[in-house]
């Protein structure tokens, strides 16, 4: 007799219907058995039709079929069936009892039954856990205790611009900028070694995360420790912020900054006054404050409309700011209103001067939507520390110089002494 090896140990089912069909379909997903037959007196029963399928030799006798498995002396026969003579008839050909029948096979099958849906259960939620994870909008990184990157999902590879197949197996500091990158391997063995860590459990943290063309960019990070089969794996759940933070940025600018010349505004320009008066005290500097209000500006604004007028405040913003020295500022506080510190003048005239530069670049026409218009400025100049060291005050009073200026006919400039000297004529007068 010729003994047939095989690559798994082999089976012969007797019975194919719901029971045995579910035994095959078990046993041919698994390599450490081989199905060599299956039989039943049905050829239309649901294991028949499944062992053609998959090149099994099928019977409709149980004695043939185990005839035809008898080259195989330690094949296992599973009776599925009810007859009860299966067992001495295996006993003519194996020469021993082999066979799993009665209540042992209907255990068995139940068990398998059992196991099957589990099965299905467990593929499922991997599945859906695989799904969650492929469709994740943020990025979700998992490396092992070396640092070695082993999951990387699509987000991860749209933030990052790296593949699966470029990033697995790498080590994460790989997506660091330095100097985190040479610090890395560093934080990681002294965690392993101390179990402190200032990243771990933490929650939105934000780091400078690294892209493959090598632009650094602001992320967030949530990064965790869980156990898998024994090993030890830390995942990071990653965020691209750079939209966040550059709304952020755009927010704080709009919250001191002019929306419309992008001047430092009220609020700001008095922040800087404050400090361009303590620098002037510490080194016994003089500066100017200058309040500047323009002529015809109104009419303008009427007659060509808010657009025109828009064009013609921001055309008068360029041109105070090539005027003054890059140390000097300006502030646009509202309207057609302007405020400039000019710090260490050294004399008053100094200041005059400046005034009358910024009067005479504004009277040059300007061109807003092929119309020429030409408009003035009104200037009133206090100064420190002659009249006032408040920063507040300051500015009070370059703004009563300002509209003793448009009283003096416009287009001018007013000291605020000039305004102390007008209010003593009154009273004298």
């Amino acid at each position: 007799m010729t003994v047939q090896r095989t690559q798994g140990y082999p089976v012969l089912i007797i019975g194919a219907g719901r029971g045995g069909a579910a035994l095959l379909e078990m046993f041919l997903e698994d390599n450490l058995v081989m199905v060599v037959a299956i039989a039943d007196s049905n050829p239309d029963a649901a294991g028949i039709q499944l062992a053609k399928k998959h090149g099994i030799a099928t019977f409709t006798d149980a004695v043939e079929a185990l005839q035809a498995c008898k080259n195989y002396p330690d094949c296992i026969v599973y009776n599925l069936s009810h007859d009860d003579s299966i067992a001495a008839e295996a006993f003519k050909v194996f020469g021993d009892k082999r066979v799993s029948s009665g209540l042992e096979v209907k255990l068995f099958w139940q068990m398998v039954t059992n196991l099957k849906q589990i099965k299905g259960e467990l593929e499922k939620s991997q599945y859906q856990l695989q799904s969650i994870i492929h469709n994740a909008m943020d990025g979700i990184i998992m490396i092992n205790e070396l640092g070695e990157i082993h999951g990387f999902n699509p987000a991860a590879e749209q933030i990052f611009g790296y593949s699966q197949q470029e990033i697995i197996g790498t080590n994460l500091k790989m997506l660091m900028p330095e100097p985190d990158r040479s610090a890395h391997d560093g934080y990681l063995q002294h965690y392993l070694q101390t179990g402190q860590s200032k990243i771990l459990g933490v929650r939105g943290r934000e780091v400078t995360a690294l892209r493959k063309n090598g632009e650094e960019f602001p992320m967030e990070l949530s990064a965790s420790e869980m156990m898998l089969g024994g090993h030890r794996y830390f995942v990071g759940i990653v965020r691209d912020i750079t939209e966040r933070k550059q709304a952020e940025q755009r927010i704080a600018h709009l919250a001191h900054y002019d929306y419309l010349t992008d001047l430092p505004n009220r609020a700001l320009f008095l922040d800087m006054l404050e400090h361009s008066v303590a620098f002037a005290k510490r080194n016994s500097h003089r500066l100017a404050v200058l309040f500047l209000d323009l002529d015809g500006f109104k009419v303008i604004n009427d007659t060509l409309g808010h657009d025109a007028g828009d064009l013609l405040l921001k055309g008068v913003s360029s041109r105070l700011q090539d005027t003054i020295r890059q140390s000097d500022s300006v502030a646009r506080v509202g309207g057609d209103e302007f405020i400039l510190v000019l710090g260490n003048i050294e004399s008053d005239e100094n200041a005059a001067h400046v005034a009358a530069k910024i009067i005479a670049s504004l009277s040059e026409p300007f061109d807003l939507m092929g119309s020429r218009v030409q408009v003035g400025a009104s200037i009133g100049i206090s100064l420190f520390p002659d009249e006032e060291i408040d920063p507040d005050r300051l500015v009070k009073q370059a703004d009563e110089a300002m509209y003793l200026a448009k009283k003096s006919g416009k287009n001018t400039s007013r000291f605020y002494r000039d305004v102390v000297a007008s209010r003593n004529k009154t009273e004298i007068a």
